[in-house]
């Protein structure tokens, strides 16, 4: 059986390929008690994270102990990163390998006149702690964290309730559970999206956080907010992106942290 680390879609989980990590990686699926073996009552409940099992092909417990599996290993998605259109790719931890990818992209391209540091973070998804601790080490002037939001234009869902679209650029956080993007940091990178063209929509998340929910709250505070990449199907094994958002969150990111008023309008 299995525990969630951070947040799981549990109807995602059935007959998803995963790895399980013992003394190698073996593979495995994950299931649940089939509709046909449930009365109609159990089939009424919905399913829980306690109804998932993984099988890995073993024929006993000795089969799974042999090979370095017990209690606390790790399991996580099988699957490989898959083109869909010119500029869509699906794949598994889009969040937050995007938001590395983001950095390391940003990093080749910006001269900037300040100290940069670029960190990829730990343990995000079960309470913001890498960001914790490295924002204490470093205690920024400002901190922009990278992650992912949700991308809900899909069927059924009205265009009010469209939190982000795919193409049309990435996100700047407005609020989240974690954070309160600070509103003048917000207002100076949208008006250099605006002058450089570069297309950039507002994030409202009623639910979820990211690392900047961490580093505002640093020592004094940090001047804080998310730039994130519109994602379908987040904490899935096919979370679904679009390049033209990354690339437009290097661009933006490049020349805000190029630009010389950055230092002096907080």
């Amino acid at each position: 059986f299995v525990s969630p680390v951070g947040g799981i879609n549990v109807k995602t989980l059935i007959g998803t390929r995963v790895i399980v990590h013992g003394e190698g990686k073996y593979y495995g699926v994950m299931g649940s008690i089939p509709p046909h073996m449930k009365k109609e009552k159990e089939k009424e409940k919905e399913l829980s994270i306690e109804d998932v099992f993984v099988d890995i092909g073993a024929k006993n417990k000795d089969e799974v102990l042999k090979r370095g599996i017990d209690i606390g290993s790790i399991i996580t998605y099988e699957g490989d990163l898959k083109r869909l259109s010119e500029n869509r790719y699906t794949g598994k931890t889009m969040d937050d390998r995007i938001g590395v990818f983001i950095l390391i992209e940003t990093l080749k391209r910006v001269k900037s006149p300040y100290d940069l540091y670029f960190v990829a973070t730990t343990q995000e998804e079960v309470g913001l702690r890498g960001a914790r601790v490295s924002g204490y080490k470093i205690s920024p002037d400002i901190g922009i964290a990278i992650d992912v939001t949700l991308a809900m234009d899909v069927p059924d869902v009205k265009e009010h309730r469209r939190i982000t679209e795919l193409g049309k650029g990435p996100a700047i956080t407005v609020m989240d559970r974690s954070v309160i993007g600070n509103r003048k940091l917000n207002s100076f990178i949208e008006k250099i999206a605006r002058e450089e063209k570069i297309p950039l929509q507002r994030n409202i998340l009623t639910r979820g956080g990211t690392d900047a929910g961490s580093i505002h709250l640093i020592k004094e505070g940090v001047v804080s907010t998310t730039l994130s990449i519109p994602t379908r199907f987040v904490h899935s094994p096919v979370e679904c992106i679009d390049m033209r958002d990354v690339e437009n969150a290097v661009k933006l990111l490049v020349k805000v942290l190029e630009t010389e008023t950055l230092g002096k309008s907080f």
